[in-house]
């Protein structure tokens, strides 16, 4: 049996990347999927991409009006969510002598305020028992040079797991975290570096990871499959580092 059959799932940030990959994998696993994304066109390709199994709201989890929106539209349609995987999030280089208060306020906004807001406007929706599943990044213990906003968002991401989890208790809703380590994704095409510059700091990365690769879309979604079906079932509040071993070696 499908391990998420009949399931209804959100994932933000779904267009791309690590939040494709995880909605196509949940399609498959017999889940109906609604993805979000703030640009339309590449939510329709997601949307196609993924099947007939899948919904696509086009928004900003930044924006309050946009998180109401998404969870009008799923009630409407479905009543219920059985999984929220709150993936939505960016990522810009920045030294601490030139952070600027937009780069501050653009980050906290959408990786911190973003995803607390995505998890509770979804609460009144939640079966008892769902699954949340929060993406940080290996950045929330390690240190990398121009990450100081970028880690300070994810390092507020797995303190959210931990009060969520003994908050939600009592209607047994699990929230854990993933926390990717360096992934082939589209994301370090969006962080304001040439090619050049990008291509470097991608085998500075490589070289710091003992399986000696980048990690793909693939491996994370397989991993936030665990933590939204039933196989984790007595797992919560854990940060999951997926990472080729870089934090625990």
């Amino acid at each position: 049996m499908s391990k998420l059959s009949g399931k209804i799932a959100v994932i933000t940030g779904g267009n791309s990347g690590i939040g494709l990959a995880t909605a196509k994998l949940f399609a498959q696993e017999g889940a109906t999927v609604i993805v979000t994304g703030r640009r339309q066109a590449e939510l329709e390709a997601a949307v196609a991409e993924i099947g007939h199994n899948a919904v696509g709201v086009q928004g900003d989890v930044s924006i309050l009006a946009d998180l109401d929106k998404l969870y009008a539209e799923v009630k409407a349609k479905f009543g219920h969510i059985d999984i929220v995987f709150a993936n939505a999030g960016i990522a810009e280089l920045s030294p601490i002598g030139a952070v600027t208060e937009a780069h501050f306020d653009k980050h906290f906004d959408i990786n911190v305020k973003g995803l607390l807001f995505t998890v509770q406007k979804a609460l009144p929706l939640l079966v008892d028992g769902a699954s949340v599943i929060l993406n940080s990044s290996i950045v929330n213990a390690k240190g990398f040079e121009g990450f100081g906003v970028y880690s300070a968002t994810k390092a507020a991401v797995r303190s959210f797991a931990r009060t969520w989890t003994v908050e939600l208790k009592a209607r047994k809703i699990r929230v854990n975290v993933v926390s990717p380590g360096p992934i082939e994704t589209p994301i370090f095409d969006k962080m304001g570096l040439s090619v050049e510059q990008t291509d470097a700091m991608g085998t500075a990365m490589a070289g710091l990871v003992p399986l000696g690769r980048f990690g793909h879309p693939e491996e994370i979604a397989q991993a936030v499959l665990f933590l939204a079906s039933s196989d984790s079932s007595y797992i919560a509040g854990i940060d999951l580092y997926i990472d080729g071993g870089i934090v625990a070696v």
